[in-house]
C-alpha cells in the first residue's frame, strides 16, 4: 500500500486517545523494509543534505545526524505532507484545550509559508545514525518561534538483528510530581508520533501543560538509523 493508503486504514481515534493519555503513539509498519533501506542509504549522499551534526561537539550525546536539504526526497516529502493532515486535527485540539489561539492551516504547505514568513526557512527532517556506544540526550526539537506540537520518528533498522540497545525514550515532567519515563519498543518501519515539547493534560481544574523530552538510550552493538519527520522549519 502507498503511504496515503496505510494512513487511511489506521484507527485514528485510538491513536488520538493514546496521544492524549501518554504523549506518544506507535504506528506499526508505516514503512516496509525496502523503503527503510532506500532512506538510510541516503546517509552517504552529500547532495541530499544541508548539514551534518556530530553530537559530541555540542554535548548532545554520541552519534551523528544530517539535516535534509530542499527539495526533500520524494518518499520523505510524501511522509511529511500525508502525516501532517491527520496530526493537524490533534494539534488544533491540543491548542484549543490550552486556549493559545493557535490554529494550523489545512495543508502543510500553508504552515510552511507561515514558518518561512517568520524567517524559519531551513528544512528540519533528519536522518540519524548511531553506532555501538552512541546515545542521544533528552531534548526538544525546537528551531524558532513557530513549532508544530507533534513529530514522528521512524526506525529504519531492525533491532535484535542490526543493533541492540538504543531504545527510544520519553520523559514527561508533570507539575508538582516526579517525571514519568516511557521506553517505546519499535521494530523496523514502525513510527512513533510524540509531542515535541508540551501537551495538554487534564487536571482537576481543567487542562494544563506538561513538558516532554525525548532521546535514545546507549546502543550496545551494531548500527541504528532513524528518520525524523519534523513539520516546522528552522531559523
Amino acid at each position: 500500500m502507498s503511504i496515503h493508503q496505510k494512513l487511511a486504514t489506521l484507527d485514528w481515534p485510538a491513536l488520538t486517545a493514546q496521544l492524549d493519555a501518554d504523549g506518544h503513539a506507535v504506528i506499526p509498519g508505516l514503512l516496509d523494509k525496502s523503503q527503510c533501506e532506500v532512506l538510510r542509504a541516503l546517509y552517504v549522499q552529500d547532495s541530499s543534505f544541508r548539514s551534518r551534526v556530530i553530537m559530541a561537539r555540542h554535548n548532545f550525546g554520541l552519534g551523528e545526524y544530517r539535516y535534509f536539504a530542499y527539495p526533500l526526497p520524494e518518499l520523505l516529502q510524501e511522509l511529511r505532507e500525508r502525516l501532517y493532515a491527520p496530526l493537524r486535527a490533534i494539534a488544533n485540539t491540543w491548542h484549543e484545550r490550552l486556549e493559545t489561539g493557535i490554529h494550523y492551516p489545512p495543508e502543510h504547505a500553508g504552515f510552511l509559508d507561515q514558518c518561512h514568513a517568520a524567517g524559519q526557512q531551513r528544512p528540519t527532517p533528519l536522518l540519524l545514525r548511531y553506532r555501538a556506544g552512541d546515545y542521544n540526550c533528552l531534548h526538544q526539537d525546537l528551531y524558532g518561534e513557530l513549532a508544530f506540537p507533534l513529530q514522528v520518528a521512524i526506525l529504519l533498522s531492525q533491532p535484535g538483528e542490526e543493533f541492540s540497545g538504543g531504545e527510544f525514550v520519553l520523559t514527561e515532567q508533570r507539575p508538582r510530581m516526579q517525571s514519568r519515563v516511557s521506553v517505546v519498543p519499535l521494530q523496523q518501519g514502525d513510527a512513533v508520533v510524540f509531542a515535541v515539547a508540551q501537551r495538554p493534560a487534564r487536571g482537576v481544574r481543567g487542562y494544563h501543560r506538561v513538558n516532554l523530552r525525548h532521546g535514545v538510550s546507549r546502543l550496545h552493538t551494531g548500527e541504528r538509523f532513524t528518520l525524523g519527520v519534523i513539520f516546522h522549519d528552522a531559523l
